[in-house]
């Protein structure tokens, strides 16, 4: 695990009316990862989320959405995967980077822990009431911190259903809540099988919800019409609000505002 000492971790704060949102650079995976903090108005400690972007990286989309529970009263933490905030808009360039550490549970790991450990040393954030949410590349990172063991209050994933190594699911500790489009062929329903077994056989506390219709990553609106996309890969403003409603949902039953 690749902790943040304090010399490592940079910020640059912007302040509005409601939130405050910071821009924390830190180390992981080999490099110098920049991730977006939001902080909800006020003084005192909140429930922390660590949010994990899709594949390509860390965009607008991922800090909004950080930036919309922070609203809602979360310490919200939007994680970097590929270093200095990149986002990848050639899909195969994505693949060439996403690809291998699909493959490599002690990177996702890595790449959760460190941002973990900046969420937790927020001195805003209560460090023992933390969830991670993620889409795609960042829901993997999520379930992999739950198979490390590590004491979550919740874990969602959103076409994030990658199985870990055998045997790993029984150290999940809390719920977890996963959402896949009915016609994703990347998430298709031989994945959707092998993950349901998984957590059964682990004994979680899981459910799956399918959103008719929807493809992969139908949870991300366009960033620019002319950036290409992989086949069976689309938006679907429904299900998208409906996905986005479930995850607040989830963080409102597993990580209540009030104690």
């Amino acid at each position: 695990m690749t902790k943040a000492s304090t010399d490592e971790v940079t910020t640059r704060t912007a302040t509005t009316s409601t939130i405050t949102t910071r821009t924390v650079t830190y180390p992981a995976d080999g490099l110098t990862m920049a991730g977006h903090l939001a902080l909800p108005a006020g003084t005192g400690r909140a429930p922390g989320v660590l949010l994990g972007p899709e594949g390509p990286g860390l965009n607008d989309v991922q800090r909004r959405r950080a930036d919309a529970l922070a609203e809602l009263g979360y310490v919200t933490f939007a994680f970097d995967l590929h270093g200095g905030g990149h986002w990848f808009t050639d899909p195969q360039e994505m693949l060439a980077r996403v690809t291998p550490l699909l493959a490599d549970p002690d990177r996702l790991r890595d790449i959760g822990h460190a941002a973990l450990d900046v969420l937790r040393a927020e001195p805003r954030t209560d460090p023992g009431r933390i969830a991670a949410v993620g889409y795609g590349t960042g829901g993997a990172v999520a379930l992999e911190l739950g198979r490390d063991g590590v004491d979550l209050k919740a874990i969602g994933t959103v076409n994030g259903l990658v199985t870990g190594r055998p045997g790993e699911a029984a150290r999940i500790r809390c719920p977890v809540w996963a959402g896949v489009g009915s016609e994703d062929p990347i998430m298709s329903q031989d994945h959707r099988d092998a993950f349901a077994a998984e957590m059964r056989d682990g004994g979680v506390d899981w459910r799956m919800v399918v959103y008719g219709g929807a493809q992969h990553a139908f949870h991300h609106p366009p960033v620019d019409h002319e950036q290409p996309v992989l086949p069976g890969v689309a938006h679907h403003p429904l299900q998208a609000r409906r996905a986005w409603r479930d995850v607040v949902e989830l963080l409102a039953d597993c990580l209540p505002l009030t104690d």
